[in-house]
């Protein structure tokens, strides 16, 4: 299922989701990224905390990607110019 953010709100149900889909606790999720429980429940409640090597972290445990593309685009496989092509 592909999900478009505008807002960091929208980001915590996703997260919180994901997690219990993944059958991980806070605490577990937590362990896996080498953070505290506590500060696991503070990105979840707060998502404009969460710095962005935390949130790939988040997104490579719980199995996410994550996808930038133009606003309005269809959803596209193909991998975003690198380098250079910017």
């Amino acid at each position: 299922m592909q999900q478009i953010l505008s807002i960091s709100d929208q980001l915590a149900p996703l997260l919180q989701a994901a997690r219990k889909s993944a059958g991980l606790s806070q605490t577990e999720l937590a362990r896996r990224l080498n953070l505290s429980q506590s500060r696991m429940s503070a990105m979840e409640l707060d998502p404009a905390s969460i710095r962005l090597d935390q949130l790939l972290s988040i997104c490579a445990t719980l199995q996410l990607e994550l996808v930038i593309q133009p606003k309005g685009a269809p959803e596209s496989k193909q991998p975003l110019p690198t380098g250079q092509e910017w």
